[in-house]
């Protein structure tokens, strides 16, 4: 299924710090998919549905099952970052992130990745199907969400 058509994607404001970056400034790549999951738990937080009560409440967590990534420019450090989170494939029990991490100055691309993640029991990391009212809040993310 098909998630989120004509609806601008979500975005997470981040800054690069020392701790982001190699010796010369430049962000280390593996930290661009910090990055991009920091935004994917914004954007459930955003829907309602915070991770830490999804794990206690419904017993479920979100694994991710397998990243690609594109770096197309290094961010570097103090850049203020834009980073996009934006569901392409909502499925039972998993569901692709497209996300995007730009340079807020100029826009510029500096990464492009899809992310599949995974909804699995808490207790036995067993495949679970998402709740219904998430799926509704991730394929309909302009209505209200779980906590409105």
């Amino acid at each position: 299924m098909r998630a989120q058509s004509g609806v601008s994607p979500f975005i997470h404001r981040c800054r690069v710090y020392y701790e982001d970056t190699d010796a010369g400034g430049i962000v280390y790549y593996v930290n661009y998919l910090k990055f991009m999951e920091r935004a994917r738990t914004e954007r459930l937080r955003a829907l309602g549905f915070a991770q830490s009560r999804l794990a206690e409440g419904e017993s479920l967590l979100f694994v991710v099952h397998s990243s690609e990534a594109r770096y197309f420019a290094p961010a570097r450090l103090d850049d203020e970052l834009l980073v996009s989170a934006e569901v392409c494939e909502l499925n039972r029990a998993s569901l692709r992130f497209h996300q995007q991490v730009r340079r807020a100055a100029d826009d510029a691309l500096l990464c492009e990745g899809r992310v599949l993640v995974a909804c699995v029991r808490a207790d036995s990391l067993k495949p679970r199907a998402i709740p219904e009212a998430l799926r509704v809040a991730l394929a309909n993310p302009g209505l209200p969400s779980a906590g409105e």
